[in-house]
């Protein structure tokens, strides 16, 4: 099969795992930056164009999307959908996954168990705010964060209201939810390909960090996950419309909550944590999957 991946930087270690996954299985594997792609929008006949010459027909599209880039990203993927391309996650469910408050309404609609959440532009009452998700402690987030960046812990009502007024003077974007303490500062990253958990790692912040991305010094292990966690991890799979995402889920004493579902997520701390090969997974589930005009979307969204 002739097969892109959608990278801003051949270097990264899921971008370059891809490429060798693919080509070790016989496959012509080609990374294409996506910013350097334009598109021939034009009647009956949409095409995709790179370094001045049109691009070949490939059979699957794996879409490596950074959160910079989504509007732009997610237009080339639809693009490339328009042509009949497989993509092995749609234009449509990227943007809707990148979207935090959009992904949370559609989870919630769904019944996957999330912490309680509260969204305002101007609220009359920043108290009643704050009371609605439980009170202090809240972890206050930017909409448009990723990385942990942007998410802050309020440990007191009155932290919280001073940080929500500093956030609105500055007219961004924030999300208000509860802080489930019992996760100790941990989170699971479950690892979905087709609608299946293939695998889960339990990331540790570290010392004195709520946060457990491991960019911010957080660590990973291999973790066995309950019913109840691979069914919530699934089913938020499912509702983004993504064959391929991570699922970070905080072990509540209510069972699980789903913190952010993502489009793009890295393999080196999954692979490293259990030893999978996760890049492997990922072409079994192309090579069964991908035949012209299969995406559901059809570059519709």
């Amino acid at each position: 099969m002739k097969i892109a991946v959608l990278s801003r930087n051949e270097k990264l270690y899921s971008t370059r795992r891809l490429k060798e996954a693919g080509e070790a299985r016989g496959h012509e594997v080609d990374i294409i930056d996506t910013l350097h792609c334009y598109m021939d929008i034009t009647r009956s006949r949409p095409a995709v164009r790179y370094h001045g010459e049109e691009l070949p027909y490939y059979d699957a599209v794996i879409p490596r999307i950074g959160a910079s880039i989504t509007f732009y990203g997610a237009a080339m993927v639809r693009q490339f959908e328009m042509m009949g391309t497989f993509c092995v996650n749609e234009s449509v469910a990227i943007s809707r996954s990148r979207d935090k408050l959009r992904s949370l309404q559609l989870l919630s609609r769904k019944d996957v168990g999330l912490p309680r959440t509260g969204f305002a532009n101007k609220p009359d009452d920043i108290k009643d705010l704050i009371k609605n998700v439980g009170g202090a402690p809240v972890v206050i987030k930017l909409l448009e964060g990723t990385q942990g960046i942007g998410v802050v812990l309020a440990e007191t009502n009155r932290a919280a209201e001073s940080i929500i007024e500093a956030f609105m003077g500055l007219k961004t974007n924030i999300l208000v939810q509860e802080f489930i303490k019992e996760a100790g500062g941990a989170d699971i990253r479950c690892f979905v390909v087709g609608n299946k958990v293939v695998a889960a790692m339990k990331r540790q912040g570290a010392e004195g960090e709520f946060r457990s991305n491991l960019h911010r010094g957080g660590s990973a292990k291999l973790v066995r996950l309950t019913k109840d966690e691979r069914a919530t991890a699934a089913n938020a799979a499912k509702v983004m419309g993504l064959n391929v995402c991570g699922v970070d889920i905080l072990q509540s004493k209510h069972g699980p909550v789903v913190m952010e579902v993502n489009s793009s997520p890295g393999l080196e701390g999954i692979e490293i944590a259990t030893k999978k090969d996760i890049a492997g997974l990922i072409y079994d589930f192309i090579e069964v999957n991908a035949k012209p005009n299969k995406n559901r979307t059809r570059g519709k969204g």
